[in-house]
């Protein structure tokens, strides 16, 4: 593999340095990427449907399988109960709170009409000393009872937040294809046990590809983001051409070929670009392609 990847290096570095629209050949070589996306698990268990097969073509959020879901389904339910039973405990603390805010009321009217018999010397002190006696009792009682309320009241809302995370998990448990594209790699079987973070499929846009090439320093005043190119694959007999954009360029040089260590090659220096082409379905990643500046020289 080592020595392939040599050759493919030593080719590339001749031809960029060796060449250019002068003697008819192509202003840069490189080979054909796309944008690949890696799906994964976000839940841990059997995978119990997964409708994914290499060449498959998907479009973005499509569904194409889930994990099981019973043991979080299980826990929801639990969780339900739970808050059931709190909130059935709050409803009883509140109706406490309710009775001592009536008996206040009640004892506060009773405190108002003895001030005014008071006043008219037709009550006594004793009584409204015994009154706000009372009404201090339920002031007290109505604390204690709403100290109570507190914790419940917190652990309710304990069981809201644990319902939501057991929702989102159970969202997470389906698997939502993230972008329009076609299945390049299949991790994952149906009925396999899986976890959180197991790659079950590799998909990428192809309708769209970059021909990722190098060029020279020299070559880079020829070349701007957003220039139209013209990019060629080997055909049957002669070469096929394509419309290309070019959609970005190296801010830094890079020695290349990388693999390549002797002294005289390592001072070779070059810029990546990257071509925008519009796949016809001929395309495919890693194919060898050629980047021409001008098609006056094709």
């Amino acid at each position: 593999m080592r020595s392939i990847q040599y050759f493919i290096y030593l080719f590339i570095s001749i031809a960029l340095f060796s060449c250019s629209n002068g003697n008819g050949k192509a202003d840069g070589y490189g080979n054909f990427e796309a944008t690949e996306v890696i799906v994964s698990s976000e839940s841990n268990g059997k995978l119990l449907e997964f409708k994914i097969e290499e060449g498959l073509t998907l479009e973005k959020d499509a569904f194409v399988g889930y994990v099981d879901t019973i043991p979080l389904s299980l826990k929801r339910d639990q969780l339900l109960a739970s808050k059931q039973i709190i909130a059935s405990k709050s409803r009883g603390v509140l109706s406490q709170i309710n009775v001592l805010n009536a008996q206040l009321k009640t004892a506060m009217i009773d405190k108002i009409r003895i001030e005014n018999l008071i006043k008219d010397n037709a009550a006594t002190q004793k009584q409204l000393d015994d009154i706000n006696g009372q009404i201090n009792v339920l002031k007290q009682q109505k604390l204690s009872v709403e100290s109570q309320n507190a914790p419940v009241v917190a652990e309710y809302k304990n069981i809201e937040v644990q319902l939501k995370q057991i929702e989102d998990q159970i969202q997470k448990s389906k698997i939502i294809n993230p972008i329009n594209g076609t299945v390049i790699t299949k991790y994952a079987e149906r009925s396999e046990v899986v976890s959180f973070g197991k790659q079950l499929y590799k998909i990428a846009d192809l309708s769209k590809l970059e021909l990722r090439v190098y060029v020279s320093e020299t070559q880079l005043a020829n070349l701007k983001i957003g220039q139209q190119v013209s990019v060629k694959i080997d055909d049957r007999e002669d070469m096929k051409s394509y419309d290309g954009i070019i959609s970005w360029i190296a801010s830094e040089a890079e020695f290349t070929p990388k693999i390549i260590q002797t002294k005289e090659e390592r001072v070779a220096l070059v810029y990546a670009v990257k071509v925008d082409v519009t796949n016809d379905g001929s395309l495919k990643i890693g194919m060898p392609a050629e980047m021409w500046i001008s098609t006056e020289n094709n």
